[in-house]
């Protein structure tokens, strides 16, 4: 006997759609993550850093005890090979992390969205200066762009980009860097070592801040202790929305997705923070959208080449 329509249960989600899901929180959060930063103050960018790592090396020890994930950690630590590399990609994250909270806290707001919209040309460049590869007409077009970009925004802020370009560039070979781990240690994982790694510079920060005053963690009231407590679930819950997301979705939708970070950032600089914007700035600004452009075309026009089936070889006229 046939049910009723309504008693019909809903059809499952599709693995499409809920990547999409995950992709959106996880650049959602990322891009919103400024405003984590203006209720922290007057906490400093240094101790902001701080306790991001301490918190999150928390946050991540209970993920892998939930997890069962220890095992991958421990054979992580054990390989050289592995451990070094993550050494690498940890300290250039804590300078990536150091030079956004700076920048956010300073004023800076709209110059560090900058950094997250060059990164995919910063990355481009990469791949021609480490890896020797051959860039593509569009390609070529979109470094053309992100420097001529950079040449009007440096004489509209009457100096070199410092910020944008330092988080581009460590953003850049920390990805870079990243890869040549490859799936052997998963997100949660890789996280918590490269946390591990740093947390022995983390704590002496923060017991220097304390002796000489500068530590604001227990001196804002109970509220302001458990908001920057919880910059252990800020920093882990959107990367593992990301690995969710990496894992449901072809490369081209996470390149799209990922563009949705720095503009979140760039209104919130705009509307939240009251950043000035003058002439100059966007015109540097739609440079750089224009070369991101490009190099979207470029990238779903080889994905669709790629994907295309060949044309199976004619057969002999005699079947």
């Amino acid at each position: 006997m046939t049910r009723p329509s309504s008693a019909r249960q809903r059809p499952p989600r599709s693995e499409n759609s809920l990547g999409i899901l995950f992709g959106i929180g996880a650049y959602g959060l990322w891009g919103l993550l400024p405003i984590y930063f203006l209720i922290l103050l007057p906490a400093t960018a240094v101790e902001i850093v701080a306790n991001r790592v301490l918190w999150s090396l928390l946050f991540c020890a209970l993920l892998l005890t939930v997890l069962r994930g220890w095992t991958t950690v421990r054979t992580a630590f054990r390989n050289p090979r592995v451990l070094g590399t993550l050494t690498v990609a940890a300290l250039l994250i804590a300078v990536n992390w150091f030079v956004y909270t700076y920048g956010v806290t300073n004023g800076h707001a709209i110059e560090a969205s900058l950094g997250y919209f060059i990164n995919p040309i910063v990355s481009v460049l990469l791949g021609v200066f480490v890896l020797r590869e051959r860039l593509r007409p569009l390609q070529w077009a979109a470094v053309g762009m992100g420097f001529v970009a950079v040449v009007v925004l440096a004489v509209g802020y009457g100096n070199v980009p410092w910020i944008a370009l330092a988080l581009a560039f460590s953003f850049g070979f920390y990805g870079f860097v990243k890869k040549r781990v490859g799936p052997s240690v998963d997100a949660v994982s890789s996280l918590s070592i490269e946390t591990a790694v740093l947390t022995p510079i983390a704590a002496a920060v923060m017991i220097w801040l304390t002796l000489s005053g500068g530590a604001t963690l227990l001196t804002e009231g109970t509220g302001h202790f458990w908001i920057m407590a919880a910059s252990g679930i800020i920093t882990a819950v959107p990367l593992i929305f990301f690995g969710a997301a990496a894992r449901r979705l072809p490369l081209t939708s996470i390149g799209m997705l990922q563009y949705l970070a720095p503009v979140l950032q760039f209104i919130l600089a705009l509307t939240v923070f009251g950043e000035e914007m003058p002439i100059e700035r966007w015109i540097g600004f739609g440079l750089v959208w224009v070369g991101l452009a490009l190099l979207t075309v470029d990238m779903i026009r080889t994905v669709r080449k790629n994907a295309r089936p060949r044309r199976p070889e004619l057969a002999g006229a005699a079947a």
